[in-house]
């Protein structure tokens, strides 16, 4: 499927788009008009070229730059407003500290896709003259430079390091890494089939790889350790693999199909760009679970028993590679070469040169009521009410920066520093005020035998409006193509005081759109209408916002009401959902301080700015898929304890035992691999990367070690009542498997306190 799915790839190519196709808003009937009635003007990709110079321009180089732009206007047919034309002198200015500076807008009729932007921009570039004393920076998204990210492999060499640690062997190391990478190869390649057919951003490919290394290491994770498991029973690797499957498998199944339907219900949303996001992210963990019930059996097949067995030349190897993975992430590339190299030396002497061929010595598994985590659940069932009040209030603070959250979408003033679109943004905002960055269209269709005296009294109106630094006059649209019928349309740009990210920017529109024009439309027969890319995205954040309630009921639902099938229980899956939501809140409000407010940003290398609008929807379907295979593996032990011993209060020390190893390491991963894209360039993946780790971080810390037994002691039996008639209804899944797998040769019934690590019964 790889090798099919790359050459199928690499003929259809990719179409990666960040195109907001609202259904039924007031900013998608304006660019209806601007398409309809001038040509799609206002509608296509957008970008700017900024110049600046010492002095004033000297007609030498206004001649040398008109050149370069008119050569730029005869690329994809762009259309250029020209500094230095006739109808140019409000795009010079001479405010700036540094000189004078002058832009010129230029559009694309057609939106470009992520491949076709960056060609687009290294036509322009590389038509750019060099002139004396003039500075040449590019502006907007179409210049916009996207690096391929290379987070995922420090993400891989914490990986590394963290399962050798738990578990002291290489092939259950490579095992879960491999099964994760063969997922998520599979996973972008038919994502990147989708984008042709499904309108997706061009960071989906970046957040599929994220969450498919996440997830795909966490199920194979969980299989490989129950494989060992019933090896160390003494069954065959061949029961052993059908064990596994049949237990782990089930529950991998069950929590990858959770996290894909909680991804799909960004559906509900009705906006295509999310609904991308939603089927982009779904595939790869579709994908990678899938890969963890096929890839994965087959490879234990071939490991075997030696699964269990680990020479020194393996174990130093595997260190170096994850020195080298550290040095490629970081882009050190002589240490990631000199790594790999000694990693291959190492190898091949170690077949020959007998230390390195030894076995290294594998601790003893403790008993189960002496490990760390046992004892650990004894103390919090020992002050239940402490550790639950304590753990709740100490969510709820980290929780009180999410009721002012403000959602909309970053700019260009938020890229890199140094990076040309970060610099022409912060040229314009210097030269022209920040409002030139994001300025309003404002359109209406003409009706026949308007005069000159209303357009003026409309652009009159505009122009004193609290929040306007500028209008300009009326621009019919015969204006534009220089024909001699009667004009069916008008438009003005509308520059406003404030930058395009500014909740005052957003109060503007809404001004506009309430009080202003529908006073001085009153009368015209015009229908005016607040439209360009500012209205747009103030109108899907609005769309989205009015959602969230629907999707997180939808989600919310599905998830209590599989829980509650799954264990037989009301009060289990209730709490589940309310924990959840804390764990959820507190990361939402640190993303805030963080992100929005700009606390520590500095430290982060982050920039204040608003929360992006599909960010809470898409961290809450993962992070909640996410959190359901903890509590599937946690829980699910806990009640087998229970059954068996009927001892509610043993069962949930048990329970946690067993499991903590497990879940600690898989959640550890997910922490540095999500953790590691705060490296990346771009903030909406830093913000992305951020918000999951520090998610999973408090769900597994927080709500399972501390929430979980604490409440669970406090209620004992009553966790497992449901009411007869409900049981009745319900179907019955069984994520426990059907094999028997008890140890060969012993009683059914005798104890297993060597059985360290038990995912889920």
């Amino acid at each position: 499927m790889l090798v099919a799915g790359g050459v199928l790839t690499g003929s259809l190519g990719s179409s990666f788009k960040s195109e907001f196709n609202l259904p039924d808003v007031e900013s998608k009937h304006g660019m209806d008009i601007l398409t309809a009635s001038f040509g799609g003007l206002g509608a296509g990709s957008t970008g700017s070229i900024v110049f600046q110079t010492r002095g004033a321009f000297s007609d030498a180089q206004k001649a040398q730059l008109q050149s370069f732009l008119d050569h730029v206007a005869t690329i994809d047919r762009t259309t250029v407003r020209s500094p230095f034309g006739p109808t140019g002198a409000t795009q010079v200015s001479d405010r700036g500290g540094n000189g004078t500076i002058a832009y010129a807008d230029l559009e694309v009729p057609k939106l470009l896709d992520q491949d076709a932007a960056k060609q687009y921009a290294s036509r322009v570039r590389s038509a750019a003259p060099h002139v004396d004393g003039v500075r040449i920076e590019y502006g907007g998204r179409i210049f916009a430079e996207f690096e391929p990210p290379n987070s995922e492999l420090l993400g891989l060499a914490f990986a590394v390091v963290i399962l050798i640690a738990a578990f002291g062997s290489v092939l259950a190391m490579g095992l879960p890494i491999g099964v994760a990478l063969g997922g998520i190869g599979v996973g972008t390649i038919f994502l990147t089939i989708l984008s042709n057919v499904v309108t997706m951003p061009d960071f989906a490919t970046t957040l599929g790889v994220m969450i498919g290394l996440g997830v795909g290491i966490d199920y194979a994770l969980f299989i490989v350790t129950r494989f060992r498991e019933q090896l160390r029973l003494g069954h065959s690797v061949e029961e052993s693999v059908a064990i596994a499957i049949d237990t782990s498998g089930r529950a991998v199944t069950f929590a990858g199909m959770t996290v894909v339907i909680s991804l799909l219900g960004m559906l509900l949303m009705g906006v295509s760009f999310v609904q991308g996001l939603g089927i982009g992210a779904a595939t790869v963990v579709a994908v990678t679970m899938t890969a963890s019930l096929t890839l994965l059996p087959a490879l234990l097949g071939f490991a075997g028993e030696r699964i269990e067995r680990t020479r020194w030349r393996g174990l130093i190897a595997t260190g170096l590679v994850a020195l080298a993975l550290l040095g490629a992430g970081l882009k050190l590339q002589p240490l990631a070469v000199a790594a790999f190299g000694m990693a291959l030396v190492v190898l091949v002497v170690g077949f020959f040169w007998s230390p390195l061929r030894r076995e290294v010595p594998r601790a003893e598994a403790k008993p189960l009521r002496e490990t760390t985590a046992y004892r650990w659940s004894r103390i919090v069932q020992g002050h239940p009410w402490a550790m639950s009040l304590g753990a709740t209030a100490f969510l709820l603070v980290l929780m009180i920066p999410t009721f002012a959250m403000h959602l909309g979408f970053p700019d260009e003033g938020n890229d890199p520093l140094g990076s040309t679109t970060r610099t022409a943004y912060d040229l314009i905002a210097e030269g022209f005020g920040p409002g030139h960055n994001g300025p309003l269209i404002l359109v209406s269709k003409l009706p026949a035998g308007t005069d000159a005296a209303t357009l003026q009294e409309i652009t009159t109106t505009l122009g004193s409006t609290r929040g306007v630094a500028s209008v300009t006059p009326a621009i019919r649209n015969t204006m534009l193509t220089g024909s001699k019928d009667e004009p069916t349309a008008v438009m003005w740009r509308v520059v406003p005081t404030t930058s395009p990210q500014d909740q005052a920017t957003t109060d503007l529109v809404h001004r506009l759109r309430d009080e202003v024009i529908p006073h001085a439309e009153q009368g015209t027969g015009m229908r005016v209408l607040v439209t360009g890319f500012v209205a747009v995205t103030v109108d899907f954040t609005n769309f989205v916002a009015d959602r969230l309630v629907l999707f997180f009921g939808a989600v919310l639902g599905l998830s209590f009401v599989l829980l509650m099938i799954v264990f037989r229980s009301l009060l289990v899956p209730l709490k589940a959902v309310i924990m959840n939501l804390l764990s959820i809140g507190a990361a939402y409000g640190v993303l805030v301080a963080i992100f929005q407010w700009g606390w520590a940003g500095s430290l982060f290398g982050i920039e204040p700015a608003p929360i992006e609008p599909f960010m809470p929807m898409m961290l809450f379907a993962i992070v909640f898929g996410l959190s359901m295979d903890y509590e599937v593996f946690l829980l699910s032990r806990i009640r087998e304890e229970w059954v068996r011993t009927g001892d509610s209060k043993a069962s949930v020390a048990d329970g946690l035992a067993a499991t903590a190893r497990v879940i600690t390491a898989a959640a550890a991963i997910m922490v540095f691999v999500f953790g590691s894209f705060l490296g990346e360039s771009m903030r909406t993946v830093k913000l992305f990367g951020f918000g999951l780790a520090l998610a999973v971080l408090l769900d597994a810390t927080v709500v399972r070690m501390l929430l979980v037994p604490a409440t669970m002691e406090l209620l004992g039996d009553r966790n497992w009542w449901l009411p007869r008639w409900l049981d009745r209804l319900l179907p019955h899944v069984n994520v426990e498997g059907t094999i028997e797998h008890t140890n060969p040769g012993e009683d059914d019934d005798a104890p297993d306190a060597e059985m360290e690590l038990e995912p889920i019964g």
